[in-house]
């Protein structure tokens, strides 16, 4: 028999979310600056003096920060009675507040670093909201181990840096119930979010891998939260991404996120390349913002590296300079030449790549040997696992054969330790690998391929033996670049754009939709609705006029003859365009040729989404050049490449048929456009200002519906093309009844 608990977590894992319920009553956190510091037992008595539960009557935004670990260190008290909690200052959450305007309070909803016993957390959560403002999410020790070193560190981290689980001993199959944990995991986050938020007022920022569902959980609750997230790591190319089973899950639970944020074009790139190919979903550039229309919501696409707290690093080099340690640093390696290095001992960092170039830079310039020295500063693991231990064991088997082949008595090749550089101009390289984050910004950099082991060992000789000239005027580049655009310029640009994403939120209808990881909210104008069939067939009583292909050929009513609109009769054209596109077809496999009376499209629907559109462009081009001299118009549109004759268009019809029609003293009574692209959104956007423009009687019924596509310059929809018909069909009904047959001259589009 299966326990409920179990049916419980495969319920959460399959997206059928229970109602939340929440495992405490809910506190809604003081509007009061709090003092941050030490706090060195659980029942101090200042814990209850430092803020008032009564809420300010002055409500401002705050931003509530999610992330896998809270910006806090703690330890138990020497006596193990309480714990003792203050700032981690080297967390990148603490130090995002620089970039938030001054008067916005800051929440930080994450986990600890410890296990707190299950009869302190209730005390420790009260206590470290009143002093840090912060919320920890206590993970049971079976979901943490699942969710962080499982799901994690086993499937995301890996298969982001694209390695994947080709065998169960290299990287491991995917591990149901470790999604089943992470799911769990980012339920508790949102339960905790979801105890201190003010969802009319806050925003919430996200970060990180390790919460990618949690939009969804937070989305479902509240339908206009305004939320980002950022994600600190690599997003790899479409082809590993769709390897993961649930793909689809996590993609669609970060569109429930109003911005998405990424440190380098290319990450942006592989999601949406994603998003296109597996959810069929295209994003558009506007003034210079990127944006994935999603059931009538625009989901931003933000692109920027995060940079360092220079007020730190000053800080810190300050403090350096005060200490022992600096002068024996700088008495071991006087007369050297320092190379530095800096990373998370992780195996996907290239510390072991580095030695071996370092080696063999050794090996080919051997003036070098006892004058240059690596020294590798290696930053504690944050993961576990095999591949871990076989990657360190061999980054300290190199250093022995490095140090035994290249060293001097008492010094040397490769080691651990700090550097600092005494007064007067800076002079320094950089040697970086081109797939880290940071690298586009660092034009100044030597940016290499670590795989290549020779070119590497190169770019660190080229490095070297750089006259000092350029070495200043490349250090002082970098320096310009790296203080001004630090963690403050990110956090606050980020922000901005979070706040321009989410400008619209209470102003637009919202209401979620779907199951599961299904779930989306779809967002409308106030004015626009579904249309009723039973309200266009009460409005319509006479006989339907119909305007095809563009507009080109009109029939007023069904008993007279279609009317040529063009200006021109000349199809000579078609002779030049259909062999271009027969050879675009040719090559395209799943396109095809559409013949009409007056227009050739070429359709790539069913084509590979990346090399169809990218065909699509390059038959537009094709198509425009050799037929510049024709009186046609070649058009893109939704899956389709158009030829067509000048001066047709679907908004230029509807103005010539009103306008016909107003001249002859008949103004139109109903009007009726439908359409599913975007070529229909200016024939929208004309009837839509007919009226205004005097075109259209104010006592005219107008339905402008699209089929599908939301948001639209229509105000009306219609949800697929099968509702279409069966308003069709009514109307064809309606027209067939005696009232219909005793009208008079047609006045309907």
């Amino acid at each position: 028999m299966m326990s409920k608990s179990y049916t419980n977590l495969l319920d959460l894992a399959s997206g059928n979310f229970p109602v939340m319920g929440l495992s405490r009553e809910k506190k809604r956190l003081p509007r009061v600056m709090t003092v941050p510091g030490v706090i060195s037992e659980l029942d101090d008595d200042q814990a209850n003096s430092v803020s008032s539960d009564v809420p300010s009557s002055v409500v401002q935004d705050r931003v509530i920060i999610v992330a896998n670990q809270l910006p806090v260190k703690a330890k138990r008290r020497p006596d193990n009675k309480g714990w003792s909690f203050s700032w981690d200052e080297d967390s990148l959450l603490l130090q995002l507040k620089d970039g938030l305007p001054e008067d916005m309070e800051v929440i930080y909803v994450g986990s600890l670093r410890v296990d707190v016993d299950l009869s302190e957390q209730d005390d420790v959560s009260q206590l470290l909201l009143d002093r840090f403002k912060c919320v920890p999410a206590f993970l049971p020790p079976d979901i943490l181990a699942k969710f962080y070193h499982g799901f994690c560190k086993q499937h995301l981290w890996p298969l982001f840096h694209y390695m994947l689980p080709f065998s169960a001993t290299h990287g491991g199959r995917f591990d149901r119930s470790l999604w089943e944990a992470y799911v769990s995991a980012n339920k508790i986050f949102s339960q905790r979010v979801i105890e201190v938020i003010n969802p009319e007022d806050d925003y919430v920022w996200i970060h990180d891998y390790h919460l990618m569902v949690l939009p969804t959980f937070l989305r479902r609750r509240f339908t206009r939260l305004r939320m980002g997230f950022f994600l600190h790591s690599p997003f790899p190319s479409s082809e590993i991404y769709r390897t993961l089973p649930v793909r689809e899950e996590i993609l669609k639970a970060l569109l429930n996120a109003d911005l998405i944020g990424f440190h380098t074009f290319d990450y942006a790139r592989h999601f949406l390349s994603c998003c296109s190919r597996m959810l069929g979903l295209e994003y558009q550039s506007k003034r210079g913002y990127i944006g994935l229309e999603y059931y009538g919501r625009t989901v931003g696409i933000k692109i920027m590296p995060v940079g360092i707290h220079m007020g730190q690093i000053e800080s810190v080099l300050r403090l350096a300079d005060k200490e022992w340690r600096v002068e024996e640093l700088k008495q071991q390696f006087e007369g050297k030449t320092v190379l530095l290095g800096v990373d998370d001992m992780d195996i996907f960092k290239g510390v072991d790549l580095k030695l071996l170039a370092m080696e063999h830079m050794l090996k080919q310039h051997p003036k070098w040997q006892g004058r240059a020295v690596l020294v590798q500063i290696a930053n504690p693991a944050r993961g576990k696992g095999k591949d871990l231990e076989e990657i360190q064991a061999e980054i300290h088997a190199r250093c022995q054969r490095i140090n035994e082949t290249y060293g001097q008595p008492g010094q040397g090749v490769a080691g651990s330790g700090s550097s600092s550089e005494s007064s007067g101009p800076k002079k320094s390289m950089l040697v970086v690998s081109e797939f880290i984050g940071c690298s586009p910004s660092l034009s100044g950099a030597i940016r290499v391929n670590p795989w290549n082991i020779e070119a590497t060992a190169e770019a660190m000789h080229e490095a070297i033996s750089m006259n000092d000239a350029e070495k200043q005027m490349r250090h002082e580049k970098h320096y310009r670049y790296v203080s001004t655009h630090d963690v403050a310029y990110w956090s606050r640009s980020f922000f901005q754009d979070m706040e321009r994403s989410c400008k619209d939120h209470f102003r637009r209808r919202c209401w979620g939709i779907g199951l599961s990881f299904g779930f989306r909210v779809v967002a409308l104008d106030p004015n626009f609705r579904k249309l009723s069939i039973d309200a266009i067939v009460s409005a319509y009583l006479r006989k339907l006029g119909i305007a095809a292909e563009h507009g080109y050929f009109m029939r007023w009513s069904a008993d007279e003859e279609w009317q040529n609109c063009g200006q021109s009769v000349d199809f000579g054209w078609i002779q030049i365009a259909e062999p271009v596109m027969k050879l675009y077809t040719e090559a395209t496999d799943g396109s095809y040729i559409e013949t009409k009376e007056s227009a050739l499209v070429w359709h790539h629907r069913d084509a590979d989404l990346g090399f169809g559109s990218s065909q699509a462009k390059e038959l537009l081009d094709h198509l425009e050049s050799v037929l510049a001299n024709e009186p046609v118009a070649v058009k893109r549109g939704q899956f389709i490449v158009e030829v067509k004759p000048q001066g047709v268009s679907k908004g230029l019809v509807a103005e010539k048929i009103f306008a016909t029609m107003a001249e002859g003293g008949r103004h139109a009574d109903f009007v009726l456009c439908i359409g599913d692209d975007r070529s229909d959104e200016d024939m929208f956007e004309i009837i839509g200002n007919a009226t205004t423009t005097g075109i259209l009687s104010s006592n005219t019924s107008v339905y402008a519906c699209t089929v599908g596509q939301k948001p639209s310059k229509a105000k009306y929809y219609l949800d697929d093309t099968s509702e279409v018909v069966t308003m069709l069909d009514a109307l064809a009904e309606a027209s067939d009844s005696p009232a219909s047959s005793e009208a008079g001259t047609p006045r309907s589009l």
